[in-house]
């Protein structure tokens, strides 16, 4: 299945994408969730009525173009953004570094969530060096404690685009990279989320980066390091992973920062990210002076 959020008048609206057409779960299900985050705590009987019941036939019948929705991040608030750096090869030697032994682990504010076409916004007064970072996020689906690789992907809902947003002055200034990647608004993700049943292997995708049309990032994900069974397997040893935390699974070489001369973010470009099978997320960029 694909999944979405989006708003009404009246609140934030689990929907089913099929065709270009989208439909509120609760049409297709009554009785079933109707946000995300429902859909997260219903846990896997839910998950599989709910794909029962999402004829692509009714959905595009009945539904509305996605296009005519106002889409949110698929889970508009995780628990957790983990976030994992220097997962390709290429992009830790762009910057000079050596590739890590091990997963290297980060975390983002959950409060730097937004969602496709909204704007990535900041204040020119507290960072002039604003990146983009495409990335494959993976959606966890139910309670993940001590996982083996082989069980890992089991615990997994789908997956999304993500744009690991980077203020690399305040990122390299602080020593330590929290403040810098969880600034409000720093954390796009959508389209949508495409479930297992649906995308099997995230491991060889297609991802890329544009910059006002101009492609910057491009990459497969079978590229990363450490795979996604891998990640989540590793978390798993350190912490619970629960239903809605969302791990961003490391950006491609060609970020901003190591282009010659470095290439910053600025008010009124469009960043893309796109991997196949899942879609495109366009957000635009705005100064917020304070």
């Amino acid at each position: 299945m694909r999944l979405i959020s989006f708003r009404t008048a009246s609140a934030m609206t689990l929907g089913v994408v099929a065709d270009g057409y989208a439909i509120a779960a609760a049409r297709l299900l009554p009785d079933g969730p109707a946000t995300m985050m429902a859909l997260l705590a219903g846990g896997d009987d839910e998950l599989e009525a709910l794909r029962a019941a999402a004829d692509p036939a009714r959905i595009r019948a009945t539904g509305d173009p996605l296009k005519q929705l106002q889409l949110a991040a698929p889970v508009p608030r995780p628990g957790k953004i983990i976030a994992i750096g220097r997962n390709y090869a290429d992009h830790a030697t762009e910057g000079g570094a050596v590739p890590p032994p091990a997963p290297l682990i980060f975390a983002k504010w959950p409060s730097s969530v937004i969602g496709p076409g909204e704007e990535i916004r900041w204040d020119p007064a507290l960072t002039a060096q604003v990146d983009y970072e495409a990335e494959l996020a993976v959606v966890i689906g139910r309670r993940a404690r001590r996982l083996s690789e082989a069980d890992a992907l089991g615990h997994v809902l789908g997956y999304t685009c993500l744009n690991d947003v980077s203020a690399r002055d305040l990122q390299f200034g602080d020593g330590q990279w929290v403040r810098g990647k969880s600034l409000d608004t720093f954390c796009p993700m959508g389209p949508q989320l495409v479930t297992l049943d649906e995308l099997r292997d995230p491991n060889d995708l297609a991802i890329a980066a544009t910059v006002n049309g101009e492609q910057r990032q491009s990459a497969r994900t079978s590229e990363m390091l450490f795979s996604v069974s891998r990640l989540v397997a590793h978390c798993s040893q350190a912490f619970t992973l629960e239903a809605g935390d969302v791990i961003a699974t490391g950006t491609p070489s060609g970020v901003g920062v190591y282009r010659v001369p470095p290439t910053f973010l600025t008010d009124g470009d469009v960043v893309r990210v796109s991997i196949e099978g899942i879609g495109d997320l366009a957000n635009a960029c705005r100064f917020d002076p304070s």
